[in-house]
Parts: structure tokens; sequence; C-alpha cells
């Protein structure tokens, strides 16, 4: 259940978010860099000890990520999925110098995109807050869609203890109150996972790092290649 104050509502439905970001796509990249933490060294984190063949970045926006993951894996097949026309028309713009850019794809991650060949990574960055309905869908696609031996990195919003903030997010179709964390950890194996202030407690953001569970009803935690685990009760 969202902690949104009464009257108060998340709208991740296709409409509401392609509507959002029509409004948004122009002045994303000037303006999120200082609240979205933990994107600009993820891929870096993953190269350290792997290197995927094929990556799916799902809510791909603006091409931030997209970038930073053909810098990091120039050798791999890179798709990026994204509901909104707009920021995809950016993120085209962003990449078209690239030697070899990535695939874009306008579409809901609302079924698998494997197409028998599955993926050695998916990630996730300040996306799966906004899917809302169809968050827990989407993870769910996404263990789906990963190769055996493949990885999950999400980075998100996490929570904020304060309602008037929580509100605030809400109208920007963001919903904060813990609740990823949980069904990650649910269906995937935690390499990484780390919860980390932003601006003084005003709200927290996490990073998941994490392969496929063979069975996903357990929530064990284990040695970690890319750093701190935080076990589960």
């Amino acid at each position: 259940m969202s902690n949104l104050a009464p009257g108060k509502s998340v709208d991740g439905s296709p409409r509401g978010i392609e509507r959002y970001y029509r409004l948004h796509a122009r002045i994303y990249d000037a303006t999120r860099w200082s609240f979205l933490f933990g994107r600009r060294n993820l891929s870096a984190c993953i190269a350290a000890n792997r290197q995927p063949r094929r990556i799916l970045e799902v809510g791909c926006g603006t091409g931030t990520n997209l970038r930073a993951l053909c810098r990091h894996f120039p050798d791999a097949e890179i798709i990026g999925v994204d509901l909104s026309a707009d920021m995809l028309g950016v993120a085209r713009k962003n990449l078209q110098h690239m030697t070899r850019p990535p695939k874009l794809v306008q579409r809901a991650y609302n079924e698998s995109l494997q197409d028998n060949d599955p993926f050695d990574l998916v990630v996730f960055s300040y996306a799966l807050s906004m899917f809302n309905p169809g968050w827990e869908h989407a993870i769910e696609i996404a263990r789906h869609d990963l190769a055996a031996n493949g990885i999950i990195a999400v980075v998100d919003f996490h929570h904020s203890r304060f309602p008037w903030f929580r509100n605030w997010m809400g109208v920007n179709h963001v919903r904060m109150d813990a609740h990823l964390l949980p069904l990650l950890e649910q269906h995937f194996t935690a390499e990484q996972c780390q919860v980390n202030a932003a601006y003084g407690g005003l709200w927290h953001w996490f990073r998941f790092i994490g392969t496929p569970r063979q069975d996903p009803r357990k929530n064990l935690a284990t040695n970690s290649p890319y750093g701190e685990t935080v076990p589960q009760p």
C-alpha cells in the first residue's frame, strides 16, 4: 500500500507517463543530474567483474546510461526500451554520433523481449519506481529475460520519511514506499545491495545488483564480487 496522503496518487499509467515526458523530455538532462544518484558509475561497477554480450536497458530515457554501457561494453548488443517517444527522440540525438549506437525500441516492458536469446544484463535506472501499476510484472519479466548466469542492475528511489516529499514525488509519477527491494531480493540473489541517503536524509536511494535465483522464494545473501552485500532477514 502506498504511503501517499489521502487525495494523492501515483499515476504510472502509460498515458500518464507519456504526457509527463512530452513536457519534460527537453529539460530532462539539464535537471535530473541533481537527484538521480548512483547512475554515473553503475556501468563501471558491472564492467569490473562482467563483460555481458547482450544488454537490455528498460526505461532508457534520453540515453545517459546507454552511452556508458556502449563505452564499457563496446562489443555487446545493446537495446534500449522506453515508453516515451519524446524521450527516445532525445536519445537518438544524443547517440547519433556513436560508431555502434544501441537499438532503441518504443514500447512498454510488459512482455518478454529475449526472443530465445536471453540477456546477460538487464538495467533499470530510476524506472521501476514509475511503473505504477506494473513494477512487479516488470521485475518478473526481467527474471525471465535473463540468462541463468546473467545479472540485473537497478538504481532507484527507495523511501522518504517525509509525507510531503513522497506526495510531491507522487505528483511526478514516482512511488517511494521502499517497495522495490523486497521483490528484487525474492527473485535475485544480491551481489550488491546498498541503500544511501540523499540531501541529509530527505530521501534514500538504492543500488541493487543480483543474479537470478533458482528458487525465487528463498531470500539469502551471498558474498559479492561487487562489494557490500546487505543480508536480509
